[in-house]
């Protein structure tokens, strides 16, 4: 399954992306998954990701589009988030450190946490990608089920 998904750069639609990706994936996959683990997980890298969008890469061009792209092939989803911004060079990333105060950086770190994989692409035919990988495991009942059968 494949779908895209064109948005504002405006944080008053978030609700819509989260919306769109929850919505696409419970009707392709059903009961199979535990929802309320995974909805949790993926809210919380969808917000991060459009936000940061929305915060620094069209700061400036609000009415610069988002393009948000699902992949989902079994159990295993690719999301991607393009955007038009200068991008952000990731060879200057440090993670945050527990002893510094630091302000920023936490996202990235929130990210790999929570994907499999995570990778940054800049400059891409004029825009830059941001890639979200995971696999998304089966609730304890399906996998119960098969052993049973």
């Amino acid at each position: 399954m494949k779908s895209e998904l064109h948005v504002p750069s405006d944080l008053k639609y978030l609700n819509v992306v989260e919306t769109w990706l929850l919505g696409c994936l419970q009707t392709e996959l059903g009961e199979s998954v535990d929802w309320t683990r995974q909805s949790n997980r993926l809210r919380l890298v969808l917000v991060e990701a459009y936000s940061n969008v929305v915060r620094h890469a069209h700061k400036e061009q609000p009415q610069v589009p988002i393009l948000i792209r699902l992949e989902l092939e079994q159990r295993d989803l690719a999301l991607e988030v393009w955007d038009k911004g200068e991008g952000y060079d990731m060879s200057t990333y440090f993670p945050p450190s527990p002893i510094e105060k630091q302000e920023g950086g936490y996202g990235w770190l929130i990210m790999n946490r929570l994907m499999d994989k995570v990778e940054y692409e800049l400059q891409v035919n004029g825009a830059n990608c941001l890639k979200l990988e995971a696999s998304l495991p089966e609730t304890a009942d399906k996998v119960q089920e098969k052993i049973n059968h």
